[in-house]
């Protein structure tokens, strides 16, 4: 599986460098998941701007990621962009479940509101 991982401080952007994220690909793709999870990633920013076509295994992957960020921060599912993607992720109803951002810069910028608010909600809290 190809791909790129850009580690910043407060988030990781994840681009898969494929054209199919398919049954082949997912079991790794959940692996990285888990590794990326393990070190402490706390928002992770999927980048799908290369893929073409998604199977529902490649959904199950990406599910994955979704759940295991719950607990951790941010999940965002960028570079929907090929309607083939765009179609399944309609059928799935996962634009219900998923945080999808049109692009990288404006997850990036989603990131830094959600850790603003998430700063505000436990500064709210205190007496």
């Amino acid at each position: 599986m190809k791909y790129t991982v850009d580690k910043q401080e407060r988030y990781t952007v994840f681009q898969l460098d494929e054209e199919n994220l398919n049954s082949l690909l997912a079991p790794q793709l959940k692996s990285e998941f888990v590794i990326l999870s393990n070190e402490g990633v706390t928002n992770l920013i999927l980048d799908l701007s290369n893929v073409v076509f998604i199977d529902s295994s490649g959904l199950s992957a990406i599910l994955t990621g979704d759940r295991l960020w719950k607990r951790l921060g941010s999940f965002i599912v960028t570079g929907i962009e090929h309607p083939s993607v765009k179609k399944l992720i309609e059928i799935s109803r996962l634009e219900t479940i998923l945080t999808l951002v049109p692009t990288v810069s404006e997850s990036i910028d989603y990131i830094f509101m959600e850790e603003l608010e998430r700063e505000l909600d436990i500064d709210g809290d205190e007496p």
